[in-house]
């Protein structure tokens, strides 16, 4: 048999002799093997010395495209001795970059955990409280501990609205002499900035990793949120407000409830497209302005 030598053949696939692969492609190629049932629920992904092989790239984008898939809850079980292997129930993974949008605490986890396997983290996120972002990082701050990551350095820089300002919402706008929603709403932000500084710092102490966190506020109440991931990632969601009653001090206040948690989160990627990736930059520009124009210290101190 005369094999095209356009063509090769590996365990049993014919593919093309093209420029090495992104690490993006890979990832692309291997989810499409494993929707259509080439790669099953269950089986061992092959090597990464093979994945090398056959897709001419080096074993170190081979690894990126497997955390991507990791990520998406399309592999399990990674690990540097042994192949991953596909999730047993791909009904729970998410679709990679053509994903719809998810629930903030559906989407940001695995993708807070996809930027931390990288050497050095970025994190940037301007949200109305660090609720979100202090709740994402559980799993990779677990990882670190069971020594399945280790990033070299943590970089977080956080906007959030100033406690010197009235509040868009949680209080309604016609009552703005009411001021328990406020305070509560300022005790909130305090407290979950203050664990998620406390967590993230602790890495210096325990694994030696270079961490850097800073807050500053901001001058308004943010109608959006934004987070930004190693510089490659924007994650962009609405506050949509909802009214319901809140109790506070065994009486019932009307708020206006922000929902964070539950606000869709939109991703976009640096290098999937045009769209993408100017969303990416503009995103990250922004951020930028915003912190070392209009943005001011912020100290997280406990309130009474």
């Amino acid at each position: 048999m005369v094999v095209d030598p356009e063509h090769a053949t590996v365990n049993g696939r014919t593919r093309s002799i093209r420029p090495q692969w992104s690490h993006r492609e890979l990832a692309d190629e291997l989810r499409t093997r494993i929707r259509s049932g080439v790669l099953r629920p269950g089986q061992r992904m092959p090597t990464q010395a093979k994945l090398a092989d056959e897709f001419g790239m080096e074993r170190g984008a081979v690894r990126q495209a497997l955390r991507i898939l990791q990520s998406e809850r399309l592999l399990t079980n990674m690990s540097k001795g042994s192949p991953a292997t596909v999730a047993p129930d791909l009904g729970l993974a998410l679709t990679g970059p053509g994903a719809p949008p998810q629930p903030t605490m559906v989407g940001l986890g695995p993708r807070i955990s996809e930027a931390f396997a990288q050497p050095h983290v970025e994190i940037e996120a301007l949200c109305l409280t660090a609720v979100s972002l202090q709740l994402a990082v559980g799993e990779p701050l677990r990882q670190i501990h069971a020594g399945r990551l280790k990033p070299a350095t943590v970089d977080v820089r956080v906007l959030l609205p100033s406690s010197d300002i009235d509040l868009a919402f949680p209080a309604r706008v016609d009552a703005p002499a009411d001021s328990r929603l406020q305070r509560r709403w300022l005790a909130q932000r305090n407290a979950q900035g203050q664990v998620l500084k406390h967590n993230l710092l602790a890495l210096r102490a325990t694994h030696g990793i270079d961490v850097h966190i800073t807050f500053r506020a901001l001058p308004f109440t943010p109608p959006v949120k934004l987070y930004l991931l190693n510089g490659s990632e924007a994650l962009f969601a609405y506050y949509t407000l909802t009214q319901r009653e809140a109790e506070i001090g065994h009486e019932q206040v009307e708020m206006y409830d922000a929902e964070g948690t539950q606000s869709m989160l939109f991703a976009f990627e640096q290098g999937a497209g045009l769209r993408d990736t100017t969303f990416v930059e503009q995103s990250q520009l922004w951020f930028n302005a915003l912190w070392e124009t209009i943005s001011s210290e912020l100290t997280l101190t406990p309130t009474s």
